[in-house]
């Protein structure tokens, strides 16, 4: 009985140790985005949007597409979550290779999603997992490295340290930065969800290659940086969390401007 507690302790303490595979914002950063985007419902939106999902809230809904991932049948959507390129692209030049784009990306799927909630006899079933997926998808793209280079998975082949962890420059963009906040969503939400009508309907005119391309240029910007095997700590938040919370403020903004859409 003891050999077999150390033997649990030990494997604990390994996992434990192993950077995850990345999710995209983690839990804290898809709760600040469905938090930011609840926050300008309409009402007419909201009581629609609670007939899909019940008592579940955005916030709580934009992390059902990470939790999914441990169903095997549902391995199919695990592309739908990023769009990586191969090259730089001006904004005319990605809005091209888009318009040409036949991949199971976050591109082409968050246009499919958007078309399927679109349909009013859509079943119910079908109506809660693209609205999870819209919800989850929208914050993904909002994340740096979830449009960045194809070669390196999107930053998960740059081996990083945080504060000594052994992560990488994906994972540190998930969930490192904001984590290290130690704040709630709510309470994350709060604090950076602050701008005019004037801002926010800007902001919500922008189209989906727009989020890409910003999301993109900063994602080249983070690359440019970085050092592999590089240590990072309280100066790198310094220098990089007014980024990370701008993406989450528009990724709020523009997702309440799809969900009004659909269903204000």
């Amino acid at each position: 009985m003891k050999t077999s507690k150390i033997c649990i302790l030990f494997l604990a303490l390994f996992f434990l140790s192993v950077p995850m595979k990345s999710m995209a914002w983690g839990m804290l950063g898809h709760r600040v985005v469905g938090q930011i985007a609840d926050s300008y419902l309409t009402k007419k939106a909201r009581k629609n949007i609670a007939l899909i999902l019940g008592d579940e809230s955005v916030a709580m809904a934009s992390t059902w597409a990470d939790f999914i991932k441990s169903d095997k049948s549902y391995s199919y959507l695990s592309p739908w979550h990023y769009i990586d390129f191969d090259k730089p692209y001006a904004y005319p030049e990605m809005q091209v290779f888009l318009k040409q784009d036949t991949a199971a990306d976050a591109y082409t799927k968050l246009n499919l999603i958007i078309a399927q909630l679109k349909n009013k006899n859509l079943e119910q079933g079908k109506k809660q997992l693209y609205l999870r997926l819209l919800i989850h998808i929208v914050g993904d793209v909002h994340q740096p490295m979830h449009t960045a280079h194809t070669a390196d998975k999107g930053g998960n082949d740059i081996k990083l340290f945080w504060f000594n962890k052994p992560t990488n420059l994906h994972a540190v963009w998930d969930s490192d930065l904001i984590d290290d906040e130690q704040l709630s969503y709510t309470e994350y939400a709060a604090w950076i969800n602050h701008s005019t009508a004037a801002q926010r309907e800007a902001l919500q005119h922008d189209g989906i290659s727009k989020w890409l391309y910003e999301s993109n240029q900063i994602s080249e910007k983070l690359y440019s940086e970085i050092k592999p095997e590089a240590h990072l700590s309280y100066r790198y938040t310094f220098d990089h969390i007014a980024i990370a919370n701008q993406q989450l403020l528009k990724g709020g903004i523009r997702l309440a401007g799809i969900l009004n859409e659909l269903f204000g």
